[in-house]
């Protein structure tokens, strides 16, 4: 794609928020969004002359509604903020900072399900009429098994079942009554003209069951086309994320041009991290052939874990190393890169999701410079070793790492969009690719394994670049290379690398003529 044509959100890094765990201003131990205001700077200080921050270009908070739970995955108000985070007039004041910055913002949207506390629910357990046909109902138990082989049938006060996939505190909306996606219409331009950037669309393959058709439904995928047709002249701009944890063959039924903008690329982040926990270059490589495959655009969203995941840090047993090889990965290569907060730094978190969600570490001040009240959740033991304060004063630290490879990204446009050629390495740990733009040509290549590799060759068996000699400029790390000889054909042959490679050595090189 041209760049003068890439959308915006193929030119940025976003960073996922939890909005409870990310900085408290009040010290009622919750997260809120004059915290994130003060930690803006963090993220993006609006100057582009500065290279301190982390230079991200869009945030996707978590639930930010109102619910019963900690996560707010069950919401009770689509129309209102929740108010342990703030008022309406701080979450305002948050998107106008952020969009003072250069930052778009996007929220996610719940629209399988409610809280069984949402006020249609409550009207749909004691009446017939109303709401009762927003939800699911049986007279009986159906004995029917959910997606994912559960029993998603709950005993209502008035004696009849209703189904909740997830489970009874998040009954679903019955899409099958036109009047729900009238109002998910209502609420998605409520928040657009507010000015939100667009939604991360929560579990987005469930909206409709028919017999044994728990997922991915026709009706489902329509919903979306439908949708997109809607809120795209309210904002052309808005962009839509879909959670589909699934294949990347079914994910992308879910895409653009008629449907969702992006979907996150689950496969690909698991394929990243394990290449790199047992070295593997042609695992990385085919993940991402089968994702372009999928997403010939490129607009997949990449990442290495989230909210429901364990976190990077504790996939690698804390082994730094890793967690740079793999970070240099995702950030370098095609995609739209998501991290989640805290991988920056490398938070620790193991199930159960109370544990993957804890509140970020700041500084070496008391409860890491969450709080100055008592955490909603414990804070992680190692946060006096481990927090921003220490990282950003440490050039070998993680944060450091994800810093300057998310500037190098901003500053690159091939790095974001550009096209994507895997080589063939005479060494199995070698990971390299060719990455070209109209304006640029870069090869990225990191040894993914942790014992030095001798003597390495990369082979490319044809691409666009015009036969000759190129000369090699150093964008990452020392190449000890000066030029490359490419074929006519744009063949490159047993290119040589470095005498040794050492183990997560990595480079980004620039070729010119």
């Amino acid at each position: 794609m041209p760049e003068a044509e890439t959308p915006w959100w193929q030119d940025v890094v976003f960073y996922e928020i939890f909005v409870r765990s990310f900085k408290d201003s009040d010290g009622d131990g919750i997260g809120d969004f004059q915290g994130i205001i003060s930690m803006l700077d963090y993220l993006n200080d609006g100057d582009p002359e500065t290279d301190d921050d982390l230079e991200i270009g869009a945030i996707w908070l978590m639930p930010m509604m109102p619910s019963p739970s900690y996560h707010g995955y069950d919401v009770t108000d689509y129309f209102r903020v929740n108010p342990e985070h703030g008022t309406q007039a701080d979450f305002e004041a948050f998107l106008a900072a952020c969009h003072e910055r250069g930052i778009r913002v996007i929220i996610d949207l719940v629209v399988n399900h409610t809280s069984d506390q949402h006020p249609w629910f409550q009207t749909a357990k004691t009446s017939d009429a109303g709401f009762h046909d927003w939800y699911v109902w049986s007279e009986t138990d159906p004995g029917t098994l959910g997606p994912w082989g559960q029993d998603p049938w709950h005993k209502a006060e008035n004696g009849k079942w209703y189904y909740g996939a997830f489970w009874g505190g998040m009954p679903d909306l019955n899409y099958h009554q036109p009047m729900v996606t009238k109002m998910m219409y209502q609420i998605s331009k409520h928040w657009l003209d507010m000015g939100v950037d667009g939604f991360r669309v929560d579990a987005a393959r469930y909206l409709y069951e028919e017999g044994v058709a728990m997922q991915d439904h026709k009706k489902t995928i329509a919903w979306f086309q439908d949708w997109r047709a809607f809120i795209k002249p309210i904002n052309p701009e808005a962009f839509t994320v879909g959670e589909v944890w699934a294949d990347l063959q079914v994910t992308a039924k879910y895409s653009q041009p008629k449907g969702l903008d992006s979907l996150f690329a689950f496969d690909l982040a698991e394929d990243i991290k394990g290449g790199v926990f047992a070295p593997s270059a042609s695992r990385v490589i085919a993940a991402y052939q089968d994702a372009l495959k999928a997403f010939p655009e490129g607009d997949f969203g990449s990442f290495l874990s989230n909210h429901d995941q364990q976190r990077v840090a504790s996939y690698y047993q804390e082994k730094w190393g890793k967690a740079k090889q793999a970070a240099f990965i995702y950030l370098t290569g095609p995609g739209i890169p998501f991290i989640y907060y805290g991988e920056e730094i490398g938070l620790t978190g193991n199930k159960p999701d109370e544990n993957l969600r804890t509140p970020m570490q700041w500084s070496t001040a008391a409860e890491a410079g969450f709080t100055t009240g008592t955490p909603w959740e414990p804070i992680n033991a190692d946060w006096p070793e481990k927090n921003v304060e220490l990282q950003a004063a440490d050039p070998e630290s993680l944060f450091i790492w994800y810093r300057d490879l998310v500037n190098l990204r901003n500053d690159h446009p091939t790095l974001r969009t550009g096209s994507y050629q895997a080589f063939i390495s005479s060494c199995r740990s070698v990971y390299a690719t060719l990455r070209v733009a109209d304006s640029e040509t870069l090869i990225t290549m990191v040894n993914i394994g942790v014992p030095k590799q001798e003597d390495c060759t990369l082979t490319l068996e044809g691409s666009a670049l015009q036969g000759g000699e190129y000369e090699v400029e150093d964008l990452w790390g020392i190449s000890q290379l000066d030029k490359i000889q490419i074929g006519e054909d744009g063949q490159i042959t047993e290119l040589p690398l470095a005498p040794v490679l050492q183990g997560g050595e990595t480079f980004i090189i620039r070729l010119s003529r």
